[in-house]
């Protein structure tokens, strides 16, 4: 079932979702279902899974010369989403993202997703590589996921790149795409990225879910200027609880967001790291009731593959 259709049938009761991470190349899914069980009790209609494109490590020969190899350290996306709609009977939402693929290559992951029966997709640009510093999109691939949007919108009208096949079937997939309550890092202005954002959704985005943020107000604002700016589609808001002290300066850092003054002066006191992931559930919890009263469809938490303070933040909520 589609992601809009699960909000659609909830008739404004709030949603539980999650967002996890594939295993590390060398373990096994057992840890994926090991962060989903807890979890079930939630009733999640459905759960993304993210893609991580390739990387390149420099290894040395025997005879003293350099080798770039080519790696993905998080492989399995597809097959994750199958065994957990296998698994646990709900939908899941794969990432699909521009970097590492050219055209045929996203049509052909697309075809695998629909014959596996998975009608959700998000669609994203998706990292640079670490060493190139900016993005770089694969030759025949996609600089901006707007242009990823269109492709899949073309292929749910039946319109594939190869433009002389013979009655193509169209697909039925239902496009999320990511937005930046505090701005996307790449971003001239708000102004700027809300005109991108609103090109993204007139390719064919059915829902929006958003970047993590600690300011509740940041996203009411947000989706008070998508409904001005003629955005309509369900904007579902993302939450992360802190959970370690040194995550007060890398998050802000690379989320470009901004962590309200009284959580920073909550962590700050803390001794250590478990008292840190104290304050982050609590802080969560506060964020999860409001947004919740705000009327949000759903809210999903970036769980990073474990269970337990997403568990705490949920049993107090759901």
């Amino acid at each position: 079932m589609k992601v809009t259709e699960h909000i659609a049938q909830a008739k404004g009761k709030t949603l539980f979702s999650i967002e996890i991470l594939p295993p590390l190349k060398g373990q096994n899914i057992q840890s994926i279902f090991d962060a989903i069980d807890p979890l079930m009790e939630f009733k999640p209609p459905f759960i993304d899974v993210t893609y991580h494109r390739e990387d390149y490590q420099i290894k040395e020969r025997a005879d003293g010369t350099k080798e770039k190899i080519t790696v993905r350290k998080r492989p399995g996306t597809v097959g994750i989403c199958a065994a957990i709609m296998n698994r646990f009977k709900v939908d899941a939402v794969p990432h699909l993202i521009c970097g590492g693929f050219n055209r045929q290559e996203t049509e052909d992951a697309l075809i695998d997703l629909q014959f596996l029966g998975i009608d959700n997709v998000l669609a994203l640009r998706g990292d640079p590589i670490k060493f190139e510093g900016s993005f770089v999109a694969k030759p025949g691939g996609y600089n901006y996921a707007c242009e990823l949007v269109s492709q899949i919108n073309d292929m749910n009208k039946g319109i594939y790149v190869e433009e002389d096949l013979l009655n193509p079937a169209p697909t039925n997939f239902c496009i999320g795409v990511a937005a930046y309550p505090e701005m996307h890092m790449d971003a001239a202005s708000m102004e700027v990225d809300m005109r991108n954002l609103k090109h993204k959704v007139a390719c064919g985005s059915d829902y929006i879910v958003t970047q993590m943020f600690f300011d509740n107000k940041k996203y009411l604002d947000f989706v008070a200027n998508c409904r001005a700016n003629g955005i309509t589609i369900p904007i579902i808001p993302g939450i992360k609880p802190l959970t370690t002290k040194k995550q007060l300066q890398i998050l802000p850092k690379i989320f470009h967001l901004v962590i309200p003054e009284d959580l920073v002066k909550e962590v700050e006191k803390c001794k250590d790291d478990e008292q840190v992931r104290q304050v982050g559930i609590e802080w969560a919890i506060q964020q999860s009731k409001e947004l919740m009263q705000a009327g949000t469809p759903v809210l999903h938490y970036y769980s990073m593959g474990k269970s337990d303070t997403v568990k705490s933040i949920a049993s107090n909520v759901f």
